[in-house]
């Protein structure tokens, strides 16, 4: 993602281990709810420590099978969440996250459930109590009016009305306004999603497209993302695109989706997409997905691109630095995704620090130049949009307003650039693959990094990266 503040500093130089996972097919035998078992229900959260309502407790999600239909004029979103999932304790209760939207009715194992709202709080009290390591499928009938949510940072996302249609984005809470689910990004599902839409518009999301099938006025188009993927990462866009279906080399599907208004303007820059994958192939290992493409569409100005899993979405014309940043989280950020939002920094310093590696790779200033610019307050064109990269130390925003701020961007770029002074060139080639390679469809936390990095360099002592540049207050003292 490119945050608001991350957009004005870039302004201002102008001189955001898991095996892979198959779809859930339909047939799945799911074993039946537990009579007689007398469990407690699940948490309301999982203690996220900027949103603590996030994600739920007593469960996890293999699975989402969703059935949308959008009318845009109306502005009205009709929906079936099909969710499969595993109890990770004896539940007689469970919690999803649903902002706005109207329940109409939801089953577990296909008993009809009893439920209730409270906010965002979706409790769903099953027939009979779910054991543990049971796998059982809730399903949830829905419509209404879904919201636009206003981030703590004043950054807006969820679902987005546009000209035409509409736009869904989840960092780091919308998606719960558009499906039921556990959304936080340390549980990582399989999607299956089909949406009805007016003939002539189409609808494009994440992973590949399996059908587009035209009856009675409407067009119904199927999606299936088979890699696991947190839900703040889904997205479904709703419209009128040019749409160019194409291979990289290797034989990658590319599928890009893009406003005419904007397609002479970014055709240029997507025509790079197998280039800018070959690069980021040959710096961080195998691409981790079945698919790639790009999203460009005209939201309400949100002002940010994000990493939408295998497509990410512009909301105008990208420039190559954008588009090299926005593929480098498919690595750091969609396949290794963070613990918790208090690992940002794990997303989006290392897409900066790509940023500076294409750089160093393409005849550009190198990521030590880079780092000696930011050090000494000569990378960007005002004092203060220097001094925000010090405001407080990446690893710990102060507040979920700032886990997108400068200080996660480029000062977390600089902890990687410190490894590399302290390890040299090959051995952080190896880490930076490694890392990548070993969370791989997986999770990881701030903790974990910088296990595995003192692992890979046994003799290397990080204490006064970790304590300086990673926790540390203020600008450290020498570079």
């Amino acid at each position: 993602m490119v945050s608001r503040a991350r957009r004005i500093a870039v302004v201002a130089r102008s001189v955001r281990l898991a095996p892979t996972l198959t779809a859930v097919p339909l047939a799945l035998a799911l074993t039946a709810c537990g009579a007689g078992v007398h469990g407690t229900p699940g948490g309301s959260g999982v203690r996220d420590p900027y949103f603590p309502k996030a994600g739920n407790g007593g469960y996890d999600v293999a699975h989402y099978g969703l059935r949308l239909a959008y009318d845009p004029d109306a502005h009205h979103l009709t929906g079936t969440a099909t969710l499969t999932a595993r109890a990770t304790q004896d539940l007689s209760a469970f919690n999803l996250d649903l902002l706005g939207l109207e329940v109409g009715k939801v089953t577990v194992g296909g008993e009809t459930a009893r439920w209730n709202r409270a906010g965002q709080e979706l409790t769903v009290r099953p027939r009979d109590d779910i054991r543990r390591d049971e796998t059982f499928r809730v399903t949830v009938r829905y419509s209404g009016t879904p919201e636009t949510v206003t981030d703590p940072d004043g950054s807006e996302e969820g679902w987005l009305r546009t000209g035409d249609g509409a736009l869904a984005l989840g960092e780091p809470t919308g998606s719960m306004t558009w499906f039921p689910g556990n959304h936080h990004p340390s549980d990582k599902a399989a999607y299956d999603l089909t949406v009805s839409v007016p003939r002539g518009l189409r609808a494009v999301s994440n992973g590949e497209l399996r059908s587009a099938t035209t009856a009675k006025g409407r067009t119904a188009f199927t999606w299936r993302t088979a890699e696991p993927m947190a839900s703040y990462l889904a997205t479904l866009a709703i419209g009128d695109f040019d749409i160019s279906r194409s291979r990289t080399g290797d034989g990658l599907p590319v599928y890009t989706a893009v406003v005419p208004a904007e397609a002479e303007a970014s055709g240029p820059v997507l025509a790079r997409i197998p280039e800018v994958l070959r690069w980021a192939e040959g710096r961080f290992g195998p691409y981790p997905f079945s698919s790639t493409g790009a999203i460009v569409d005209h939201a309400i100005d949100v002002g940010y691109a994000l990493e939408t899993q295998s497509r990410p979405v512009f909301p105008g014309a990208p420039d190559l630095t954008l588009l090299v940043h926005e593929f480098a989280h498919q690595w750091y950020g969609d396949s290794v995704t963070p613990e918790s939002w208090r690992d940002m920094w794990l997303n989006e310093g290392f897409a900066t620090y790509a940023e500076w590696l294409w750089q160093e790779d393409h005849g550009g200033e190198s990521a030590q130049e880079t780092f000696d610019a930011l050090y000494s307050g000569d990378h960007f064109a005002t004092e203060e949009a220097d001094e925000a990269i010090w405001e407080f130390p990446p690893a710990e925003p102060p507040s979920a307003a700032r886990i997108s701020e400068p200080p996660v961007y480029w000062r977390g770029a600089m902890v990687l650039q410190k490894i590399r002074q302290a390890v040299g060139d090959e051995e952080f080639d190896d880490i930076l693959r490694g890392w990548a390679a070993t969370h791989r469809h997986g999770n990881a936390d701030t903790a974990d990094f910088t296990a595995y990095v003192e692992e890979q360099a046994p003799g290397t002592d990080f204490d006064g990266i970790w304590e300086d540049w990673l926790y540390g207050e203020g600008k450290p003292d020498r570079p």
